[in-house]
């Protein structure tokens, strides 16, 4: 049933939306969390599943000294979903729970098949679009992994919004012309 939320990144993906694609990708956190802690505050719950399924991705060691250094933490990626879909930015700077980053700029791929990806400078960081939704979708399918044997978790899963194909419901007071 979550697949068709991951179908759609997909396709917006394969279809150069972008921005349909990072939206969809943004709330995943968002789905995942409620179905697996309904009853956790939203903003803790993004955050414990970003930093279990996504939090390794977005860290690494830097210099000669192999310094750990987070790139995207689960507070800054909860107060980019935030930003996104409540205001339209990708600046973070004013929202309660960013921890490191001002802001967060996405790019398409380059043409040339390379890789623009978890660059930062000044708190800025960038972000490759298709790479940051792939991700999303590979930790979806872990978390999937992970909570498979659970029958409250899947009997939740059940109940996601699903979108039917066009039929006349029986009963129904309405207009269904479009004017």
């Amino acid at each position: 049933m979550i697949d068709r939320y991951l179908d759609s990144i997909i396709k917006s993906l394969e279809s150069k939306n972008w921005y349909g694609a990072l939206f969809i990708a943004l709330v995943i956190p968002d789905i995942c969390g409620a179905l697996e802690h309904p009853n956790e505050k939203p903003g803790v719950r993004y955050v414990n599943w970003y930093n279990k399924y996504m939090l390794a991705k977005y860290s690494s060691t830097i210099g000669p000294l192999h310094e750990p250094h987070v790139f995207l933490s689960g507070d800054d990626c909860f107060a980019l979903r935030c930003s996104l879909l409540h205001q339209g930015t990708g600046d973070i700077e004013k929202q309660k729970i960013s921890t490191i980053l001002k802001s967060v700029r996405f790019n398409e791929p380059p043409d040339n098949g390379g890789m623009l990806h978890r660059n930062q400078r000044n708190n800025v960081l960038q972000l490759q679009v298709d790479i940051f939704c792939n991700d999303i979708i590979d930790a979806t399918h872990q978390w999937l992994s992970d909570v498979q044997g659970n029958v409250s978790i899947q009997d939740r899963i059940q109940l996601l919004l699903e979108i039917h194909p066009a039929f006349y419901f029986p009963g129904f007071i309405g207009h269904s012309e479009r004017s």
